[in-house]
């Protein structure tokens, strides 16, 4: 079929990371994937949950916000009057797992970074370029642990990236823009790494069942743009002068 901006039906649209964008977090990032952009900053504090303080572990927390112009009509920041709501919590709570499971907490000592993705462009993907560009972010602050002496290799068990899916008049189609978004019958956000290894895999048919075969398909486009999206990440980071290897165990 043909697609709103000529891909084919199994083409990313052009990803672009670029760090340091921010002085004071130990790592910044801005992720553009076609018509979508998020910031994204990680930083690290002393201490961590009660919960896990006492045995040394280091936690991962992720907040996430829309721009208040990040679409075409002007919306009320989020959070603004009263709690966050659900879609933003769904969110957040993706991207903490998404990034918690490419980091061995227990090696990080007693220290909770904080990933803080804002959309300021949304056209699709929002959740995911959050991911990918966190992943980033994140590598970026253990490495100045790394530096002085505060963390060791291993401290990265692999890196972790994500990728939108959908079924749009029965045909898989990778990385949807807002309108194959909101048009399709069944969207996927799957987060994993570029060696075949499923992390999250979140989505739900828009109204009928769908067959499974159609599902492995989705899948099977999610999973073979993975090795593309990390090596991004991996070719950002060198730009940085920050060598993946001196990270990951």
């Amino acid at each position: 079929m043909t697609r709103t901006d000529g891909r084919s039906h199994d083409a990313p649209r052009p990803l672009t990371i670029e760090t340091g964008l921010q002085r004071n977090p130990s790592g910044s990032v801005l992720v553009r994937t076609g018509g979508t952009t998020v910031l994204v900053a990680a930083s690290i504090d002393e201490g961590s949950p009660p919960w896990l303080e006492k045995e040394g572990h280091g936690w991962l927390t992720a907040e996430y916000s829309m721009h208040p112009c990040a679409n075409p009509r002007r919306q009320r920041r989020d959070g603004r009057k009263g709690p966050i709501d659900g879609r933003t919590s769904e969110i957040q709570r993706l991207i903490g797992r998404a990034l918690r499971a490419a980091v061995n907490l227990d090696r990080i000592g007693a220290r909770t970074i904080n990933v803080d993705c804002d959309v300021l462009d949304a056209d699709g993907g929002t959740r995911t370029a959050s991911v990918t560009g966190g992943m980033v972010a994140v590598a970026m602050a253990l490495d100045t642990l790394r530096a002085r002496g505060l963390v060791a290799p291993g401290v990265i068990r692999k890196p972790v990236a994500a990728i939108s899916v959908g079924l749009l008049g029965g045909y898989p189609l990778l990385d949807l823009c807002y309108v194959e978004d909101r048009d399709a019958d069944v969207d996927l956000n799957v987060v994993a790494t570029a060696t075949n290894e499923v992390v999250e895999v979140q989505g739900t048919a828009e109204g009928a069942p769908v067959p499974r075969e159609k599902i492995d398909a989705m899948l099977d486009l999610a999973m073979k743009a993975m090795p593309g999206i990390v090596a991004a990440q991996k070719a950002a980071l060198e730009k940085a002068g920050i060598d993946l290897a001196r990270l990951v165990g």
